[in-house]
């Protein structure tokens, strides 16, 4: 039988009330992810996490177990944010192409929030038990999963010429790489483009693949 892989609620805590368990842990994630680029992962203590949250070492443990824990939330938080941010989106804007380039606008904009937690989990990853690992990358695909389902509506709608199956899984793939790319690029990109000026022209060059024929993109592939 294939192990079931742990989900944040499998994260122990002392605590009942799980709205205070929900904003506990945001303060506990938004303290610890300074503390992981400042000094690293491994250089990192619990104790330095505690203080820096205004917990008590003691109080800590009542919301995780480990260090591990708290690097899981980390990626927990982002998957969550953009999660809500697309749903969000996606309501509003309804189908089409309006539709997905109000989902680039609004997950551009969480990786552009959450820029620090991004780094984070490129940088740190590697640090978790194989279960959280394999979770968290998990919910990386379901990310780009939303953006081909909006892919292939369009497709299926006649929103945009038709691409095959493989097409649309690598833009949905680019969309979320470009997200990211913001992240681990800002110290580039921020001096010379604004938020906005990137999501519009990221947003155009999606838009213009989007619309291209698979036969087009394969054969400069």
């Amino acid at each position: 039988m294939k192990q079931q892989t742990p989900k944040i609620k499998d994260i122990p805590t002392q605590v009942k009330n799980p709205d205070l368990v929900e904003r506990r842990r945001r303060q506990i994630v938004d303290a610890a992810v300074q503390l992981f680029i400042e000094k690293g992962f491994h250089k990192t203590t619990t104790r330095q996490i505690a203080n820096a949250a205004g917990f008590s070492i003691g109080s800590l443990y009542e919301y995780v177990a480990s260090k591990e824990d708290v690097l899981y939330m980390v990626c927990d938080a982002i998957h969550a944010e953009v999660q809500r941010g697309l749903q969000s989106a996606l309501a509003r804007a309804g189908k089409g192409r309006d539709a997905l380039s109000e989902m680039i606008r609004e997950y551009f904009l969480v990786c552009h929030r959450m820029s620090d937690h991004i780094l984070l989990i490129y940088q740190e990853t590697q640090a978790l038990p194989t279960q959280w690992r394999e979770n968290v990358l998990e919910s990386e695909l379901g990310i780009s999963g939303v953006f081909v389902k909006v892919l292939a509506q369009m497709a299926t709608s006649g929103n945009m010429p038709h691409l095959d199956e493989h097409s649309i899984e690598l833009i949905a793939h680019n969309i979320t790489v470009l997200g990211h790319m913001w992240a681990f690029r800002r110290w580039f990109l921020a001096r010379h483009y604004s938020i906005e000026d990137y999501i519009k022209l990221q947003t155009d060059f999606i838009l213009g693949i989007s619309t291209r024929s698979s036969e087009d993109i394969h054969s400069n592939l």
